[in-house]
């Protein structure tokens, strides 16, 4: 088959929720993705901050083979020999004392909107609670997570919304402050919000939110679903600014391009989940629970983390220098390889001129251009990336 026709058979037959490229690709290897025709593309999208591990790694390929072989699902009802391994790897990770695995990122965020209420509810048995969430924020697509997510864009079709949902500005402890009550019970951000415009939290916002939630028994929600797992230099990003939410959420890079989320909690917020109160058929399965597992192993035998911390300074040096070289580049932001350059004009053109160089970039909004690359990419993958995007720009 041709590319074009792969692209109508898919248009015949799926529910029209994506703008797609007319790219079909079929293989990657490494930092790199290949289309049905053979043409080579550099992935500085790595699935939107999925594939932390680049295409194509044997050892984890291995794991994923021999787990099929042995068991790929069987419920929660049971046990599985990866349950407990894979757990206590992200637990040790994360900080966190006790985690529940989920199918997606927006599930994890479901699951901690249902943790926080219900904490608060075994705390003083009102069920009118407020959670505030950020302007300009991302956490999902479901009816919960969008209620959490402020955009209106994203919201307005879909209305109502569940209650008990207000909004403050990122990096505004003011307007924060302003919004809480005695109603109060969570308050959930990105540590570096993603599709908002690649903005990271400054160190007085949030570490003054968890002063504020440590003075009024309010619950600390960090959505790390796409900057977690490695990709600012430290595991987690909230290990950057030396805090420590009461929930986080993750998905993306935990499992490297298996379906898989998670939310974990501090031990006296974890408990408040009882049996019955939540679930999933098929979260946490074999299959997924040893991706995660191997992923963690593979951390640490690669040095990922060491490896982000030298590529990303080297990545914001050459960013910082198309900057100043060319005018319609406002501004650099980001942290780690979550990276943005904010335009003055709209980037979907450069997108689309950078398929056609053979560089894979993808947007956040309608004027940043996000790099968001496998963590194992080298500094002569950003000089390739840097070539490439200068063409785009002519």
């Amino acid at each position: 088959m041709t590319d074009k026709e792969y692209i109508e058979k898919a248009e015949k037959n799926l529910i029209h929720t994506y703008n797609r490229y007319q790219i079909v690709l079929e293989k990657g290897d490494g930092v790199y993705l290949y289309d049905v025709n053979g043409k080579k593309y550099l992935d500085f999208t790595a699935g939107i901050a999925v594939y932390a591990l680049g295409y194509n790694h044997k050892a984890y390929n291995d794991a994923l083979k021999d787990q099929i072989d042995k068991l790929m699902h069987t419920s929660n009802y049971f046990y599985s020999p990866v349950l407990g391994e894979a757990a206590e790897k992200l637990t040790n990770a994360s900080k966190m004392d006790r985690v529940f695995f989920t199918n997606s990122g927006t599930e994890a965020i479901e699951g901690a909107i249902k943790l926080a209420r219900k904490y608060a509810f075994l705390r003083d048995g009102h069920t009118d609670h407020e959670i505030i969430s950020m302007n300009h924020s991302f956490h999902g697509r479901s009816l919960g997570a969008l209620s959490v997510t402020g955009n209106a864009h994203y919201q307005e079709a879909f209305k109502p919304l569940i209650g008990g949902v207000v909004f403050a500005e990122y990096n505004n402890l003011e307007s924060v402050r302003s919004q809480i009550t005695d109603k109060t019970c969570a308050i959930i951000m990105e540590t570096v919000q993603g599709e908002g415009g690649i903005y990271p939290a400054t160190e007085e916002f949030i570490h003054g939110v968890r002063e504020l939630c440590d003075a009024h028994d309010i619950l600390l929600i960090c959505d790390e679903i796409q900057c977690g797992m490695g990709r600012t230099g430290t595991m987690f990003a909230y290990e950057n600014y030396g805090i420590k939410p009461d929930i986080v959420t993750c998905a993306k890079a935990l499992g490297c391009g298996v379906p898989v989320g998670a939310f974990g909690a501090v031990e006296k917020v974890a408990k408040a989940l009882v049996p019955g109160d939540h679930g999933t058929t098929y979260g946490g399965n074999p299959f997924v629970l040893a991706a995660v597992s191997k992923v963690f192993d593979l951390f640490e035998e690669q040095k990922i983390l060491e490896n982000v911390k030298e590529v990303s300074a080297y990545l914001e040096e050459q960013l910082d220098a198309l900057k100043d070289k060319y005018d319609f580049i406002i501004d650099r932001r980001g942290m780690g390889l979550m990276q943005g350059l904010e335009c003055s004009i709209p980037v979907g053109p450069i997108i689309q001129k950078g398929l056609e160089n053979g560089l894979i970039l993808i947007n956040a909004g309608t004027n940043i251009i996000r790099f968001v690359p496998p963590l194992i990419i080298t500094k002569a993958h950003v000089d390739e990336m840097i070539t490439l995007i200068q063409k785009c720009f002519v």
